[in-house]
C-alpha cells in the first residue's frame, strides 16, 4: 500500500525533540544524500527547514532500495521515527539540529533530471539560466526567505493599514491609455475592433473618483505597468502600495506613512525609526548633494565655486561658465595624499557622467598646496577655494565645470562612489528623508512642457498665479520618500477643482477637444462635489529590496523580466497565432518595412 502523503504530520523544519520516540511522515525534496557504503542520510528540505533522515538496510530493506536509487532534488514521502542524533553529529545552529529520523517506509513522489546549477545559498552566476528555471531559484535559500519576507510585509502592511481605517479597494487593470509619464502596454479590443485598453501605470484617476465616491481612505496593493526600459530598480511590470485620503494635509499623508513606515521596520527589522523625518526642498538637495534622492547618511557635500573662476581664462572652465554653466566641488576629507591613480580612477567616474574632467586641489598637513591645474591659479584663488569649501589640511577638493544638471549629476555619481571606497557610511543605518517642492513641470528631449510627476499633482499655493505666465517656474506641492539615497514614493495632494486640472491639462499643451476625449469622464466626476485629498505610492519592490539589502529588485520578484523586459522562463514576449491576430482585426509588420 502507498504511503499517504496527504497526511504528513510535521514540516522538514518542524521536528524537536519533544517528538522523539514518535512517528512522523515527511514530504519534501532530497537536498544532500550521504551513502556510507549501507547506511544513506537524506537531508529533507522544504520551505520550512530540513531535517536529517536515516535509512538503514538492516532496519528497512525496502526503503533502502528506494533510497540508493535517489538523488538530488527528488521528491519523497517518509513514515519514521525520530531520534536523537548521536552526539558527535548534534547540530545546535540548525532548528533540527538535535534530532533525525530513522526511516521505516520511503516513497519516490517524483523524480527529477539533473539540475542546471546547484541549490545552494550562493546564486548561479549567470542569471538568465537562474531567471529560466525560477522555480528552482526559489528553492534556494536567500530566495525562499525573500518569499517569507515579502509574505511578511504584505501582512503587516495590510493590517496596520486597516487598524488606521483604510479599506482595501480593487481598481481595474484594464483601463484607457492615459499619459503618466510612461508609455502605456496597450491590450486590443476583439469586442470593439481597432480600440485599444492600457494596462495601469498607476490607480491614479481610479483613486481619485473613489474619494468623490465618499470611500475617504483607501488603499490597494496595485500592480502596475509601465513599457519603459528596465533598469536596476524598475521592471516593465512592478507592485505598488496606492494611498489616497480625504479631507487631507499634507502633514497627514507624512504622518501616516511615517507610522506606517515605522512599524515595518519595528516588526519586520526590529529597528526603531525616529520620527518625524527631517525634510529637504528640491532646490536645496540638488544644491548640497547634486541629486533629489540624497543620500544623507554620510557628509561630502557639494558646494558652488563658480564665482572663484569668474575671470579665468581657462577655456575648459571658462566656456561652460560663458554658456551659463557652473563649477561646483566636493572637499573630500583626508585625502590629499590620494594617488595619481586614483584620481585618474575617480576622474573617469565624473566623465561617465558627460564632464569633460575632474580639476584637483590637495592641502597637505604640512601647508602647502598642489594642483592639477597649480600654473593657472594664485594664492589667492586657493586660499578663497579653500575657505568657500571649508577645506582643512589633509584635504582634497574636486571640480568639475560645465552645465548645471551634467555637473550635478557627476559629482553626485562620485560622492557616491567614494563613499563605499572610503567606507565613509555607518553600517546598518537608516536616514529617512522627505524632499518636498518639486517643480511642477520640465521639459522633455524636445522642449516639450510635461509634468515632473504627473497633472493630477496640485501646485503649490504661493505660485498657482504663474501657472500660465511661468509654468517652469511654479513648484508643486508634492513630497517623495527618499531612504538611504533610495527613491522609494511620491505622493502629492491632487487637484480637487476641475477647473485648476483644465489648466493644467492648457499649460500641457492639450486642447479642450483632446482633454475631453481623454479625460471627460475624470472632469465630470470631479464636478460631483469632491472632497481635497492626497495620497503617496511607496515602490514595494525597490522597499523590499532595500530592507533585505538586495541591490537589484529582481531579487526580491518572484518572477521578474530581463533588463530587456524579457521573461526567459516562459519566452515572453512572443509572437501569437495569426488566427488569434485575425480575430483582433491587427496586422503584424516588422518595423522599417514597407
Amino acid at each position: 500500500m502507498a504511503l499517504d502523503y496527504t497526511k504528513r504530520s510535521h514540516t522538514c523544519g518542524g521536528i524537536s525533540a519533544a517528538d522523539v520516540e514518535g512517528e512522523v511522515i515527511l514530504c519534501g525534496w532530497i537536498r544532500h544524500v550521504r551513502d556510507l557504503g549501507g547506511i544513506i542520510f537524506l537531508r529533507l528540505w522544504d520551505r520550512y527547514g530540513e531535517s536529517q533522515v536515516v535509512v538503514d538496510p538492516e532496519h528497512a530493506p525496502g526503503a533502502h532500495r528506494i533510497a540508493s536509487g535517489c538523488h538530488l532534488e527528488y521528491v519523497v514521502a517518509l513514515r519514521g521515527v525520530v531520534r536523537y542524533r548521536p552526539e558527535d553529529q548534534i547540530r545546535p545552529d540548525q532548528p533540527t539540529g538535535e534530532v533525525e529520523v530513522l526511516t521505516d517506509e520511503l516513497e519516490v513522489l517524483s523524480p527529477a533530471k539533473p539540475l542546471p546549477f546547484p541549490i545552494s545559498d550562493e546564486a548561479p552566476t549567470n542569471e538568465e539560466l537562474r531567471l529560466r528555471h525560477r522555480y528552482l531559484d526559489l528553492r534556494r535559500g536567500p530566495m525562499t526567505e525573500m518569499l517569507r519576507f515579502r509574505h511578511r510585509f504584505m501582512l503587516q502592511m495590510r493590517n496596520w493599514l486597516s487598524k488606521a481605517g483604510f479599506l482595501e479597494i480593487e481598481t481595474p487593470v484594464l483601463t484607457r491609455s492615459t499619459p503618466e509619464g510612461a508609455r502605456d502596454f496597450l491590450v486590443p479590443s476583439r469586442v470593439y475592433p481597432g480600440c485599444f485598453y492600457a494596462l495601469p501605470q498607476s490607480p491614479q484617476m481610479y483613486k481619485q473618483l473613489l474619494m468623490v465616491s465618499g470611500a475617504d481612505r483607501y488603499f490597494q496593493i496595485a500592480r502596475c505597468f509601465r513599457d519603459e526600459d528596465a533598469r536596476a530598480d524598475r521592471q516593465a511590470e512592478f507592485t505598488q502600495l496606492d494611498l489616497e485620503m480625504s479631507f487631507a494635509s499634507v502633514e497627514d499623508v507624512l504622518g501616516i506613512t511615517e507610522g506606517l513606515f515605522s512599524h515595518l521596520w519595528r516588526e519586520l527589522l526590529g529597528i526603531e525609526i525616529p520620527a518625524p523625518w527631517p525634510r529637504m526642498t528640491y532646490g536645496e538637495a540638488l544644491d548640497r548633494f547634486g541629486t533629489d534622492k540624497p543620500d544623507t547618511r554620510f557628509d561630502l557635500e557639494l558646494v558652488t565655486l563658480s564665482d572663484v573662476f569668474r575671470e579665468t581664462e581657462l577655456s575648459f572652465i571658462k566656456g561652460p561658465l560663458d554658456e551659463g554653466g557652473v563649477v561646483r566641488g566636493l572637499r573630500v576629507p583626508g585625502q590629499a595624499g590620494a594617488s595619481r591613480k586614483t584620481l585618474a580612477a575617480w576622474e573617469n567616474i565624473a566623465k561617465s557622467a558627460g564632464v569633460g574632467g575632474l580639476v584637483w586641489i590637495k592641502w597637505p598637513d604640512d601647508g602647502s598646496w598642489s594642483s592639477s591645474i597649480k600654473k593657472h591659479l594664485t594664492d589667492e584663488a586657493v586660499s578663497e577655494l579653500r575657505g568657500v569649501s571649508r577645506a582643512e589640511p589633509g584635504d582634497l577638493l574636486l571640480l568639475a565645470a560645465g552645465p548645471a544638471g551634467r555637473v550635478n549629476t557627476a559629482l553626485s555619481r562620485l560622492r557616491l562612489h567614494l563613499a563605499a571606497e572610503l567606507e565613509l557610511i555607518p553600517e546598518g543605518s537608516w536616514d529617512f528623508l522627505w524632499v518636498v517642492e518639486f517643480p511642477l513641470f520640465e521639459t522633455d528631449e524636445k522642449g516639450n512642457l510635461t509634468s515632473s510627476h504627473h497633472p493630477f499633482t496640485m501646485p503649490h499655493p504661493d505660485d498657482l498665479d504663474r501657472l500660465e505666465s511661468d509654468p517652469l517656474s511654479v513648484r508643486s506641492a508634492s513630497y517623495d520618500i527618499v531612504i538611504n539615497g533610495v527613491e522609494i514614493a511620491s505622493g502629492s495632494p491632487r487637484i480637487h477643482d476641475r477647473e485648476v486640472q483644465r489648466r493644467i491639462f492648457r499649460t500641457l499643451g492639450l486642447s479642450d477637444e483632446a482633454v475631453e476625449e481623454r479625460f471627460g469622464f475624470f472632469l465630470e466626476g470631479l464636478s460631483y462635489g469632491t472632497p481635497p485629498h492626497a495620497g503617496i505610492a511607496p515602490g514595494l519592490d525597490r522597499l523590499i529590496a532595500l530592507m533585505l539589502n538586495r541591490e537589484n529588485i529582481r531579487e526580491v520578484i518572484p518572477f521578474p523580466k530581463t533588463l530587456r523586459a524579457f521573461d526567459p522562463l516562459t519566452g515572453a514576449p512572443a509572437t501569437v497565432d495569426d488566427n488569434q491576430l485575425a480575430e483582433l482585426g491587427i496586422q503584424v509588420r516588422k518595423i522599417g518595412s514597407d
